[in-house]
């Protein structure tokens, strides 16, 4: 049965919403996936806790390499099956799925060879964490091409408009998670005790698992566009545009993740608690931007199987209505991480340095989740329309300033660490007040399409 949503035709909000519902569905089990291996790992304290989320920093630079082929095939996918031109569609998905199979061997390579300068970068002064974190990293690196792999697969089903596939799939995995963790990290039976370890080795098997059932549903689909022979008649014009579109966001990411990196060992001057605290906040935080972005992903799909059909005038009723829905959850969100962050942050780590800390971090995170959501759905509009450039370059000037900024705030009697966290709530105000801005003005002067299309009236 064909699961594909037609976005180019019917109710605007219907639509829009029986995309993007499986597709934050997805999204909240990638968060699922994150905060179960917190909650356990968290119960063998800080340290360990620590330890993941120093290794954690590269599987997250992965997205950089992830997003050339993932967002270029969403958005070519999209506007190919907008324009009902089976070749392209064929050939986006068949170029995206090869470039991400390469990077990923490369990254994989990466990880191994230099593992242990990639985690000394941090500086963390202790032998226990350094160790920890080398073995959760090789372990991890050995599954990066699940990893790689998975995110592409979803992207090409959302692009053809079927979220329901890649949300069911990911469920799997998350079950597969849910019930490995306890075991591998605290041991059962025949199984030993293997703490971080055993953290990831469940993260990989899941995300393995994933892979596998998303290979299934491919080879038992009968739809034309899957019908692909891997490395075989490369066309190299396909994976140039696939690179034009999905290298701004690449490097964004890529540059968000490094940034971040930095900004991890400023935090780590401050202890391993402090690390614990940023790794853990961040993870909750994820809740809200987690899901946003899987909204973000289902309006850049709507937007671009409209491009591809020319139908100005809906992508235009389509973005309002999904920027009044983004407008109702970054306030909610903003209410749930202020009101709530003491209850919420206990659930992780029951530690009293770690709890007021924690709460900190919540609170000041909590200011900037209106316009974190609004930075993640405009970008989702623009990705849409392949002009990803526009929020990327403004993406990577104002987080790149969260550097300098928190130096000269921890540095502060008064804020101290707590300077890091208002660092990144004050870029993200700046960040999804711009691109607003931008959007505001390119609609208003109508130059926000690039190419002059005849509105079509919304059915």
């Amino acid at each position: 049965m064909n699961k594909n949503i037609d976005l180019t035709n019917g109710n605007i909000v219907e639509k829009l919403i029986k995309l993007a519902l499986p597709i934050m569905g997805t999204s909240f089990i990638q968060i699922a996936y994150s905060l179960t291996d917190m909650i356990w790992v968290g119960r063998n304290g800080s340290n360990s806790v620590a330890a993941v989320g120093t290794a954690g920093f590269y599987p997250w630079l992965a997205m950089a390499f992830i997003m050339i082929s993932k967002i270029g095939g969403e958005i070519k996918v999209a506007q190919s099956v907008g324009e009902k031109n089976l070749k392209d569609t064929k050939y986006y998905i068949k170029s995206a799925i090869e470039i991400n199979i390469i990077l990923s061997i490369l990254y994989t390579l990466t990880l191994i060879i230099f593992r242990h300068n990639l985690i000394g970068f941090f500086k963390l002064g202790n032998a226990e964490v350094i160790n920890m974190s080398v073995d959760y990293l090789v372990i991890v690196a050995l599954g990066m091409v699940f990893y790689f792999i998975n995110p592409v697969f979803t992207s090409i089903f959302v692009g053809l408009g079927n979220s329901k596939s890649p949300f069911k799939i990911n469920t799997i995995g998350l079950v597969a998670n849910i019930i490995l963790d306890p075991i591998l990290i605290f041991g059962m039976g025949p199984i030993p005790k293997l703490g971080v370890r055993g953290a990831a080795i469940a993260t990989v098997a899941a995300q393995m698992i994933v892979c596998l059932c998303f290979i299934y549903l491919i080879f038992k689909s009968k739809e034309e566009h899957f019908k692909i022979k891997l490395f075989r008649n490369v066309e190299l014009e396909y994976y140039k545009t696939l690179y034009v579109l999905g290298f701004p966001v690449a490097l964004q990411n890529g540059m968000f993740t490094i940034f971040s990196m930095v900004m991890g060992v400023i935090v780590a001057s401050f202890g391993p608690v402090a690390v614990a605290v940023q790794k853990v906040g961040s993870q909750i935080e994820s809740i809200s931007w987690n899901s946003c972005d899987g909204f973000a992903s289902a309006l850049s799909s709507f937007v671009g199987q409209n491009f591809g059909a020319k139908k100005i005038d809906r992508i235009n009723k389509g973005t309002k209505c999904a920027l009044v829905v983004i407008l109702i959850w970054g306030i909610l969100t903003t209410l749930i991480l202020v009101f709530g962050s003491e209850y919420i942050f206990k659930a992780f780590i029951n530690e009293s340095e770690a709890i007021d800390k924690g709460k900190d971090y919540l609170i000041i995170l909590g200011y900037s989740q209106l316009f974190m959501c609004l930075e993640i759905c405009i970008s989702g509009i623009f990705k849409g329309l392949g002009r990803t450039y526009i929020p990327s370059i403004i993406i990577i000037i104002l987080t790149g300033l969260r550097i300098p900024l928190a130096l000269i705030l921890c540095k502060s009697n008064i804020l101290g660490l707590n300077g890091v966290w208002w660092s990144i709530t004050i870029s993200s105000i700046f960040k999804g007040t711009i691109l607003l801005s931008i959007l505001v003005y390119l609609r208003k002067t109508k130059k926000l399409y690039n190419i002059e299309y005849e509105e079509v009236e919304t059915v």
